[in-house]
């Protein structure tokens, strides 16, 4: 997708379309993203949080006079949109955790959220909680619009998104398809980390356990047909969990991953002089081993890798972003101690291979991220039914999990989906009560 504005600034002009990619649903209109991006300064932090702030101040306020007045439709429609403009805002602040920008907006982001739900109403979306070791994670259940007993869709996000983007992310394509849908936040993402402070792990298998637990509550969730649905860093969290999670149906990584630590710590896998660390070896692996990657990011001194990564980070706001926002989310004390953390994140050592169930991994022609990862999840997938499904720049759908074509890459993927568990069909009785 040609960069239209912030050049120089590829991650400012990549979230400003995912703003944009979010009308398809409802969650922004085209003039405010507009209107708002024109504001900001290309690469300043505070500039980008005082334009979204505004602009999401003006529609919240907008949704509480409407409310008041009695116009319960326009409430519920620009209480949608503040949502994403709030949670817009703090999306470059993370590099201070104790910022209080951080929570005061992530508060007013889903103060939002739950206005919205509530005039939406419990049968388009009602907020659950999931409990999780000694915690709960927050999600939202979507009815099935359908009689009997349909199919689930399990969603959750990744490095950055949240339970209330996937509303917009495909949450709602899938209910009016037909299937129950729980989206969720696990430990990590915005409803875990900003008031609890719990951190990714990487036995993702044991949260979406405990969501599948949760979802068979429901007396009409059919457990023969149980998919999962992961976003951005989700497309290597969610074939993780399908790996060793056998109550999984179906699978689908949008987009997939398959070694999280290994495409962003290549550059730091060899001594400066040693040769091209992003070279591959006979089984098409980075070169550098993981081992030794690790070694040198977890040594008690790396000077040479700390002064690369100050360099990269001075010189790239996507770096800088990365950086700040990993140290946030995973932890470590300094930008080395988060990339080491990422190592653990893969489906080496035959986790790939374990997974049995359908799957789907998803490409996009031009990821600002993580280009080539699809192709290596799918070339070590040895399930029987498996499916690349590339998106293009000819398409519109070529960002990064297909940002700014979101209808188009929905289609496609629950093309995909119904193909396999037919929503339209009426499950099985259950043969017992289902209990939490």
């Amino acid at each position: 997708m040609k960069q239209l504005m912030f050049p120089d600034h590829p991650t400012y002009w990549f979230e400003t379309v995912r703003s944009m990619s979010h009308i398809a649903y409802g969650g922004a209109d085209f003039g405010e993203v507009l209107a708002t991006a024109e504001q900001i300064t290309p690469g300043d932090p505070d500039s980008w949080h005082d334009a979204w702030r505004a602009t999401a101040d003006r529609l919240f306020d907008d949704a509480e006079r409407a409310l008041a007045g009695g116009h319960r439709i326009s409430a519920r429609d620009s209480y949608l949109r503040a949502w994403n403009y709030y949670r817009n805002a703090e999306f470059f602040l993370h590099g201070d955790p104790h910022d209080p920008r951080i929570l005061d907006n992530y508060d007013r982001a889903t103060g939002a959220f739950g206005q919205y739900a509530a005039l939406a109403g419990p049968h388009v979306l009602r907020p659950v909680r999931i409990p999780f070791e000694q915690a709960e994670l927050p999600g939202y259940f979507y009815p099935s619009p359908l009689p009997g007993r349909r199919p689930l869709l399990l969603m959750h996000s990744g490095f950055d998104g949240s339970a209330e983007e996937l509303h917009v992310q495909g949450a709602l394509a899938a209910q009016e398809r037909g299937y129950h849908v729980l989206t969720f936040d696990g430990p990590g993402q915005p409803g875990t980390r900003h008031h609890h402070g719990l951190l990714f792990r990487p036995d993702w298998e044991t949260v979406v356990g405990a969501a599948i637990d949760r979802a068979l509550t429901v007396a009409d969730v059919d457990p023969q047909r149980i998919a999962l649905l992961g976003v951005s860093l989700g497309g290597q969290l969610c074939l993780r969990a399908a790996a060793f999670e056998p109550r999984l149906a179906a699978v689908i990584a949008v987009d997939g991953i398959y070694d999280f630590g290994a495409a962003i710590t290549s550059p730091f896998g060899e001594s400066e002089g040693e040769g091209d660390s992003e070279g591959e070896g006979d089984s098409g692996e980075v070169a550098a081993d993981a081992d030794t990657v690790g070694a040198r990011l977890r040594a008690d001194s790396a000077p040479d890798i700390d002064a690369a990564l100050e360099q990269a980070a001075e010189a790239s706001d996507t770096v800088r972003w990365a950086l700040a926002h990993g140290q946030y989310v995973m932890g470590g004390d300094t930008p080395r101690g988060f990339l080491a953390r990422t190592l653990d994140y893969h489906l080496r050592d035959g986790i790939a291979e374990s997974i049995t169930c359908p799957v789907l991994v998803c490409e996009a022609e031009n990821d600002l991220f993580f280009a080539g990862q699809p192709e290596q999840v799918y070339a070590h997938l040895t399930a029987e039914d498996k499916t690349l499904m590339t998106f293009t720049e000819a398409e519109g759908a070529d960002a990064h999990c297909h940002a700014g074509a979101q209808r188009y890459a929905v289609a496609r993927i629950h093309e995909w989906l119904d193909e396999r568990l037919h929503p339209e069909r009426e499950g099985a009785p259950a043969a017992q009560p289902l209990s939490g």
